[in-house]
């Protein structure tokens, strides 16, 4: 069976939108429509410490007590005093996932998304706490040698890479194909902006096969905000097909070298050319590939 976390908890913030209320809309559609060996269990909930490993104090108190209200809503949301359980609970599922996949090998996830735009002191893009980080982080405190973040979010993950530039242990591979929270590639995290969605398999298979190192871990940001009809970040020609070939190649790639994989959801928006529907039985792809 493949464990993937999700509690009530995740959707508890007033303030509606994708990244607030998807994981229910997900989790709803695997109760009326189960997949194969995905089982949903409740994650445990974060503490403030473990927070406080990645992310400033005065930041997590802020989205804790909403005192600093410009602070506490720099991801963009409306604050109100649900939004701190729910990140909590919605990281915790990330932090679960990976040491889950770490301890048994194998596949584990997390209805999670609005995680790697995420610094050290403040939110961005709809992300709050950054759960790649703080998951990758748990990882190493577990006994992980190596994790390798993969980020296949439309977006480029710059929260995540401003807080593991001073962890050796941890490398990204960001292929994205917008440019919004750009940064530089170095050895250790590698970014390639795709600017034309024919290229966009092709690219994704070169940065996998150029892997040579060992991972003990790889913690996957599953983003479907690359499809053409999202909204938000959509890219032409990225359609369903190619995203439900990516989903395979991703867990494919990870069976062969026998490497744990801890999935998210990340991005993905409804909009005028993509319904909740649409965009849940996007997001099913990345769990039927990892089932």
């Amino acid at each position: 069976m493949v464990n993937v976390y999700y509690s009530s908890t995740y959707v508890g913030t007033g303030y509606s939108f994708d990244t607030t209320r998807k994981a229910k809309w997900v989790a709803d559609s695997l109760i009326q429509s189960p997949l194969s060996k995905i089982q949903l269990l409740e994650p445990k909930v974060l503490t403030k410490d473990q927070v406080t490993q990645v992310h400033d104090l005065d930041y997590v108190m802020a989205i804790e007590n909403g005192e600093n209200r410009q602070l506490a809503e720099s991801q963009g949301f409306q604050w109100d005093a649900q939004l701190f359980p729910m990140v909590l609970a919605s990281n915790g599922g990330v932090v679960d996932a990976a040491l889950h996949a770490l301890e048994y090998g194998g596949v584990a996830g997390s209805l999670s998304s609005g995680l790697h735009h995420a610094q050290r002191a403040h939110g961005a893009g709809y992300c709050t706490f950054n759960g790649l980080a703080i998951a990758a982080h748990s990882a190493l405190a577990a006994g992980a040698q190596s994790v390798l973040i993969l980020d296949l979010d439309a977006h480029c993950g710059g929260g995540t890479q401003s807080l593991i530039k001073d962890e050796s242990k941890i490398w990204q591979v960001d292929i994205s194909v917008d440019d919004y929270d750009h940064y530089e590639s170095s050895d250790q995290y590698e970014l390639n902006i795709v600017e034309n969605g024919a290229n966009y398999l092709p690219s994704i298979n070169s940065a996998l096969e150029k892997q040579k190192r060992h991972f003990d871990l790889c913690i996957y940001n599953a983003g479907m905000d690359p499809f053409e009809n999202c909204s938000i970040g959509g890219k032409t020609g990225i359609n369903y097909d190619i995203l439900a070939n990516r989903e395979k190649m991703v867990f494919e790639w990870c069976k062969n070298r026998n490497l744990p994989v801890a999935f998210v959801l990340a991005g993905g928006y409804i909009g005028s050319a993509l319904n909740q529907t649409e965009l849940v039985n996007l997001h099913r792809l990345t769990l039927s590939a990892a089932s």
